[in-house]
């Protein structure tokens, strides 16, 4: 079977019966068993299961049950999305041994769309991180070059996408963490705007910043599969109901008119060189077909990063009282009394960024800090928000890179963890003023590694960022990793 298909493609063939459920699934099954020993993207790979699903939605398929285009397809799920029955760990020691019993209301959708999950993928560590170096389970190599990180935190599902072990796969962006692998990966991925996806099921890092979205080889695949599990949901009171749902009628190549806004805020001092070329000439290629394109100033971008990791960490500090050893996860073998049992817990079970960045948050929450730090941040988001907001006044699309560099050697940022923070320079402020946005490969640099860009939207507008991608997709060659071409050798 060609595993280079994309999975709209493949949810053809499968409908056309040129390929079966389980001819495609022990495709990608196989292709995941030869693979992973380099890449390491899955904490947890479902073989029994995944076939059995596979047999059963053949069944549902035949018999009309399953009629979108997703049925049959296989998808890995990052490992923070709960599945009722499947080890889910947030690739983390504290919740090594934690089994769901209930489903995430994204990953539900799609299981009831036909989908066949396949395994769990692997992630930086409760979500914190750039690389996909801080999981407990060990780092996720870049299917590009195997000596440079896939990005993070959905590291793992970017980087099975690239390396053609799954057609498509579900991540989770707090502050660049679906668009920022995508980008290292050469892949596409969509952070919805902030409730277009119910956060039901998905552990919670930052919950006022985490959107689950798509990551997928083309632009077509990510608007089905984000109007397959986007939708109000009635156990999450951040969801909203909004019209304009149906994102594949956005699959235009027209751009005629489109009004496309370049911060230069964004093309300042610290980014690459051949990033900063490849961004602008897609610029160009949007300009060619029509589009407007021109450059404005975008305040505050200075103020992103420190505004951002205040709020998160004191979300995260917040959300991560819960595992304690008490009722779930792991507990430490030996302790004296309950205050000893907690502290042991926490101190053997998080790893050192996540213990980072509690510390952090639970510092600037303290009563001497809280007005200083986090009101502080606050009242910067809201200015943030407001200046995007007068920013789409003007633009019906804004246009950046992802991140500074293309993918980093492994290693390289985790030695020091400001470096890392500073590589979401482009990406947190889309989350602060909950934006949608999607990443997309622009072209490759000298060392042949691709190149992100980003292209952010108004609120609930994700018909004119899918638009403009398809647009700009239609210009540009897909490249497949050479790992992927020799099928892992």
């Amino acid at each position: 079977m060609d595993l280079s298909l994309t999975a709209v493609e493949l949810g053809k063939k499968i409908k056309n019966k040129e390929i079966s459920v389980v001819e495609a699934t022990t495709a990608y099954l196989d292709a995941m068993e030869a693979r992973e020993k380099d890449i390491h993207a899955f904490v947890t790979i479902d073989r029994e299961g995944a076939l059995k699903r596979a047999e059963e939605v053949q069944k549902g398929i035949d018999d009309g049950t399953y009629t979108g285009p997703l049925a049959g397809v296989p998808v890995a799920i990052k490992d923070n999305m709960c599945i009722d029955g499947m080890l889910t760990t947030c690739s983390s020691k504290i919740l090594g041994n934690f089994v769901p019993t209930f489903t995430a209301t994204a990953v539900q959708k799609l299981i009831d769309a036909g989908a066949v999950i396949v395994g769990k993928a692997n992630m930086d560590e409760f979500a914190m991180g750039s690389t996909t170096e801080t999981s407990y389970y060990g780092e996720t190599k870049n299917p590009w070059d195997l000596s440079r990180v896939p990005g993070g935190s959905s590291g793992g599902s970017a980087a099975a996408v690239a390396a053609e072990e799954v057609p498509y796969a579900l991540g989770s962006d707090t502050g660049g963490s679906i668009r920022q692998p995508a980008g290292f990966c050469g892949v596409v991925g969509i952070k919805p705007t902030y409730g277009r996806v119910s956060r039901y099921g998905l552990i919670a890092y930052g919950s006022s910043l985490d959107q689950i979205g798509p990551l997928a080889k083309d632009v077509t695949d990510c608007a089905t599969i984000l109007e397959t599990i986007c939708g109000k949901d009635a156990k999450d009171s951040t969801s909203v109901k909004e019209d304009g749902d149906d994102f594949t009628s956005a699959l235009t190549d027209d751009v005629k008119g489109m009004k496309i806004g370049i911060p230069k805020d964004y093309f300042g001092e610290g980014l690459d060189p051949e990033v900063k070329d490849n961004v602008l000439a897609a610029a160009e290629a949007l300009k060619a077909k029509g589009a407007i394109v021109e450059e404005f100033d975008l305040s505050l971008v200075e103020y992103a990063i420190p505004a951002y990791y205040i709020i998160a960490s004191a979300e995260a500090s917040s959300n991560l009282e819960r595992f304690d050893g008490v009722k779930y996860g792991y507990r430490t073998e030996s302790f004296t009394d309950l205050h000893n049992m907690y502290k042991k817990t926490r101190s053997e079970g998080f790893g050192p960024e996540v213990k980072r960045r509690i510390m952090l948050g639970s510092f600037v929450l303290s009563s001497g800090y809280f007005d200083a730090y986090y009101m502080k941040a606050l009242k910067t988001k809201a200015l943030i928000k407001q200046a995007f907001d007068k920013a789409f006044e003007q633009y019906d699309v804004i246009l950046g890179p992802v991140a500074p560099t293309t993918a980093l050697k492994l290693g390289e940022s985790l030695s020091d963890p400001i470096k890392m923070y500073l590589g979401d320079i482009y990406t947190v402020s889309v989350n602060l003023a909950g934006l949608p946005g999607i990443s997309l490969p622009c072209g490759y640099d000298s060392k042949g590694l691709p190149v992100g860009l980003q292209l952010l939207g108004k609120h609930f507008d994700e018909k004119s960022i899918i638009r403009a991608a398809y647009a700009l997709e239609q210009t540009r060659e897909y490249k497949r990793p050479e790992y992927a071409v020799k099928g892992g050798e």
